[in-house]
């Protein structure tokens, strides 16, 4: 498994909003500049967190995004499987059931099975409060 520059943006966009909650809605173009990100990749990511309600969303003068939530209400798991998707590391994991006509037979389907669970336990163990808290001063650190 991989995670993509669109997952990993998607996590830095989410942090700078929870690091800068106090000063309302955030345009793209600060996110973008303190990021290092281009506006125009943070506009394609937007509307997927904007769908799962993750943001919220303000247009006109004093227009941009905000958390929905508290930062301490949202997973690393999360935001990576509404950007990437399934986070399944094989293809016979991607749905609930397992759809594989040799998984009866398959020798090597608990490897998988436990290296899902472990991905999925993990990335859902780490909220986006908890890297905030884990790098001390926001400003001091590179997201």
């Amino acid at each position: 498994m991989k995670i993509s520059t669109k997952g990993r943006y998607a996590l830095r966009l989410i942090i700078d909003l929870a690091i800068h909650k106090d000063k309302g809605y955030v345009t793209l173009k600060e996110i973008a500049e303190r990021q290092s990100i281009s506006k125009k990749y943070l506009e394609q990511i937007v509307p997927m967190l904007n769908k799962t309600g993750i943001l919220k969303t303000n247009r006109g003068y004093q227009g941009g995004y905000m958390l929905a939530k508290s930062a301490d209400k949202y997973t690393v798991g999360e935001i990576l499987r509404v950007t990437e998707g399934n986070l399944a590391p094989v293809s016979c994991l991607e749905h609930e059931e397992n759809e594989c006509p040799r998984a009866g037979e398959c020798r090597t389907l608990f490897v998988w099975e436990g290296l899902h669970r472990a991905i999925y336990e993990y990335l859902d163990s780490i909220t986006v409060q908890d890297i905030i808290d884990r790098t001390g001063n926001p400003d001091d650190y590179i997201i």
